[in-house]
């Protein structure tokens, strides 16, 4: 016994009764990461791969990864939680990986909410059954030191080019598939996209920011459509429900089958309210840190691209370009205030408040059942946004292992009905009065 676990301990680094992913694991170990945006998370998954890791995004995506979850973590534990690890388990259990030779990554933003807490849950699951898998941390709040990926500032540099890349296509995909003329031609495009951003993050034209948005729009635009209007919905809410198929049980692509054209925030605009809030925290609360100038810095470079990125969209005029972060902030101090920001705090009512203002009055607001933080920044703030945007149409849905997605897409049916009804009037108004003059 003793001398079996002399030999363990030469492959996997036990601290604190749970392994760690060292340094020497990188170049045999298989990294598991869930599949949260599968267009923004294929280039991210590129980056790493680039940097010498062995990336697989997982796309296990059924009832039966649910009940996987369920039988490690507690029903009343957040649903993201439930679905990342059940989506861990039942692909470790699938045998297309070597226990002895596979660790998982999950992302961490710090919050006081599932943000910070995920890793123990995990570890706890994976002990059951998978104790020599170790558990990953990609994050910047300084959680899980000495167990996460080894960053430098050109890892960070592809990391944040991805997000941008990731968040345009998405957009303009979503602005082309309800009214291409041919069936799978946005679907071509946005492959042929990605497959381009690949090759700029690989050759280092990753940072030529207005060759590849250039690209991106005239790939899209490129797509025969036809010119009609149809009904918009905004996505918003907790962010793994927000954008997972998985977590949201394929949310846009039920809006799509409905004849919709699904609106969903940028994924940097989450990146950007994690960094704020640690400029909040000194303003507000005065924690300030040595780390506080940092993201500062941070922001400002984060910003000055996003700006660049509406100005060249604008310029196009074909697409709706994305929201500008400082006018969210703005849209927030209408409803709350930015002191909120447990969970994703001021971030929903504040896109809940930008859509309105950008044409986009029906609103989906996905939550987890039971989620403090979306309850009250989300489905609280209703009433609010409702008094400033008298025709904004939101309904809140909530997803959870005893959710049906039946149940769930009739809620949304209703709104649609509405919204429907909503357009037609609004169609009828614009007409030119018909009638014989006296």
């Amino acid at each position: 016994m003793a001398e079996k676990k002399r030999e363990t301990k030469q492959t996997v680094d036990y601290t604190d009764d749970f392994p760690r992913f060292t340094p020497e694991m990188k170049k045999e170990y298989t990294i598991l990461i869930p599949d949260m945006l599968p267009w923004h998370f294929d280039l991210l998954v590129h980056v790493m791969r680039r940097e010498g890791y062995r990336v697989d995004r997982l796309q296990n995506d059924s009832r039966a990864v649910i009940d996987e979850g369920l039988k490690h973590v507690h029903n009343d534990t957040c649903y993201p939680a439930l679905c990342v690890i059940g989506q861990y388990l039942d692909a470790l259990k699938s045998g297309k990986y070597d226990p002895e030779k596979t660790a998982v990554l999950i992302t961490q933003s710090g919050g006081g909410c599932r943000a910070s807490n995920y890793v123990p849950l995990i570890r706890k699951a994976l002990k059951a059954e998978f104790p020599k898998v170790p558990v990953l941390s990609l994050n910047f709040a300084g959680l899980e030191k000495g167990n996460g990926l080894e960053l430098n500032l050109k890892f960070l540099l592809k990391l944040a080019y991805s997000i941008f890349y990731g968040d345009l296509i998405m957009s303009f995909f979503n602005q082309t598939k309800p009214y291409e003329k041919t069936e799978g031609d946005s679907a071509a495009a946005r492959v042929q996209c990605v497959e381009q951003m690949k090759r700029a993050l690989d050759d280092g034209s990753y940072r030529k920011l207005r060759k590849n948005i250039n690209y991106l729009l005239d790939a899209f635009s490129a797509v025969p459509v036809v010119r009609e209007e149809k009904v918009k919905v905004g996505i918003v809410g907790e962010i793994y429900v927000k954008y997972s198929p998985l977590g949201n049980s394929h949310l846009e692509d039920f809006l799509l089958s409905e004849n919709c054209e699904p609106v969903v925030p940028a994924l940097m605009d989450f990146v950007l309210y994690c960094v704020v809030n640690n400029l909040n925290d000194a303003k507000f609360y005065g924690h300030k840190s040595l780390a506080t100038p940092v993201f500062r810095i941070v922001y400002r470079w984060l910003y000055g691209k996003q700006k660049k990125i509406i100005r060249m969209t604008e310029k196009h005029g074909r697409y709706e370009p994305l929201h500008d972060f400082e006018r969210l902030r703005r849209c927030a101090d209408k409803v709350i205030n930015q002191g909120v920001k447990m969970g994703e705090g001021w971030l929903i009512p504040a896109e809940m408040a930008a859509l309105a203002e950008t044409g986009t009055e029906n609103i989906v607001c996905a939550q987890p059942f039971g989620c403090l933080p979306n309850h009250i920044a989300g489905k609280g703030a209703v009433r609010a946004l409702k008094a400033l945007y008298e025709r904004e149409n939101i309904v809140p849905v909530d997803y959870d292992p005893s959710a049906t997605r039946v149940n769930q897409e009739n809620r949304i049916k209703l709104m649609l009905a509405t919204a429907r009804e909503n357009l037609r009037m609004k169609k009828t108004a614009m007409q030119p009065d018909s009638r014989p003059l006296d």
